[in-house]
């Protein structure tokens, strides 16, 4: 990959043809020594989220040893990138095969699931072996997420009993309960009310859990989306978790995706065409653009265009505009509003911001199209929950400071005792 200061740089010296992913590992690391340090508990590192070599290699050199696993391919991606790290294969419904692969091929000790048949299956595809760690997947009451995880997944609360018997008599090893309060989490307390219900369900099982893994869901933030701080995160999942009905022994995990890699990465991608308030991006919902067709997210945006060998970064006054992706499919669009200078025009670049978590992730070849680069610039994301930012949000302007100024503040918030 290559390496820039900034992507205007890059713009500067190539005006590239593609769409380029910018990658932030300097990002990666500042999360990573963030949750290690606040976390009271092991750090799993949800590898659906991004699962670029880079990120992978980023978390390791920052001390993020374990991961959440969803399939093989994300298996043989870690052990290829980050060998000898512990993995948590954590899709409550997996096939023997996968089960056996992981268990035998790569060591994997750690499964999921949330039915009395997918505790029967993983047994036997390992063999009926002992050193299992089993984990109960519930099924949990939760508000304020901007992707409700209910409902695929989870035992609900009449059947997690019994399925925390069978787990315990099943293994000789560490028996566990997870929950998912789903993705963006905007309320803390979602955190400590699904432990209480955990707890219950415990209680109501006559078992203690050796592991009490609070899933992920801990937010980034994004223009009309700014969370509480991660401290307050922190402090509900440390509050729940003295209340629980655990012993002095019991482990304390999450699987934190978004909050790691959303601020590292960003799409840089052209304008084709303008066409009244609509621009046509050589990128789209196809590519890494998903989340702000079908989410309908205005991740931020910046403008750069590139003459005569030079390249500057516009400014002017501020018009919401919404973009088509490349394809020949009508729903390859994100409407936005996406808040740029109303004099863009073709041939102009677009840095669009926040795009670490389930960007690169999303991508197809839909149409031919999908194909991206990635580069390395070691400035800062475009906002942050870490205190990184050094620019606003475009949208609107008084609240641009505001998001900035949040966000800063939060860089420097010490933890309650």
């Amino acid at each position: 990959m290559h390496t820039y200061h900034t992507p205007l740089d890059l713009v500067r010296e190539r005006s590239p043809e593609r769409p380029v992913a910018i990658a932030r590992p300097d990002a990666v690391a500042v999360a990573a020594r963030w949750f290690q340090d606040k976390f009271k508990g092991d750090v799993f590192y949800a590898v659906k989220a991004n699962p670029s070599p880079w990120v992978i290699e980023a978390l390791v050199a920052n001390g993020v040893t374990s991961f959440d696993v969803a399939s093989i391919p994300e298996i043989e991606l870690v052990a290829e990138h980050a060998p000898g790290s512990r993995m948590a294969f954590m899709h409550p419904v997996k096939s023997r095969r996968a089960i056996s692969a992981a268990y035998f091929d790569h060591g994997v000790r750690t499964f999921s699931f949330d039915t009395h048949e997918e505790l029967a299956k993983i047994l036997d595809a390992t063999g009926n072996a002992k050193d299992l760690n089993l984990i109960v997947r519930l099924g949990v009451q939760a508000e304020g997420a901007a992707y409700s995880l209910a409902g695929k997944f989870g035992v609900d609360a009449h059947q997690a009993p019994g399925l925390m018997l069978a787990a315990r008599r099943a293994t000789q090893d560490l028996m566990g309960v997870s929950f998912h309060v789903g993705s963006q989490c905007m309320r803390p307390t979602a955190y400590q009310a699904a432990m209480t219900q955990a707890s219950r369900a415990l209680v109501r099982a006559g078992v203690f859990a050796d592991v009490v893994d609070v899933g992920g869901g801990f937010p980034s933030v994004y223009p009309g989306m700014v969370p509480p701080a991660l401290d307050d995160y922190m402090d509900s999942i440390e509050r729940g978790f003295a209340e629980m009905m655990v012993h002095e022994t019991t482990e304390l995990w999450c699987e934190p995706g978004r909050a790691l890699v959303a601020e590292a990465s960003s799409m840089l991608v052209k304008v084709e065409l303008k066409k009244g308030d609509a621009l046509y991006l050589n990128d789209g919902s196809y590519g890494s653009l998903f989340d702000a067709a079908h989410s309908k997210w205005p991740f931020p945006v910046k403008l750069m265009r590139a003459e005569d060998g030079e390249a500057a970064e516009l400014e002017g006054n501020l018009k919401p505009l919404r973009f088509y992706g490349p394809t020949c499919d009508a729903i390859d669009h994100m409407p936005g509003p996406f808040w740029l200078p109303e004099d863009v025009r073709e041939g102009d670049y677009i840095e669009i911001g926040m795009l670490g978590a389930y960007g690169v992730a999303m991508n197809t070849r839909f149409n031919g199209f999908g194909d991206a680069e990635t580069a390395v610039c070691g400035d800062a994301p475009m906002a942050s929950m870490y205190g990184l930012a050094r620019r606003s949000i475009p949208v609107p302007r008084q609240e641009n400071e505001n998001v900035v100024k949040l966000s800063r503040a939060r860089g420097k918030k010490r933890r309650r005792r």
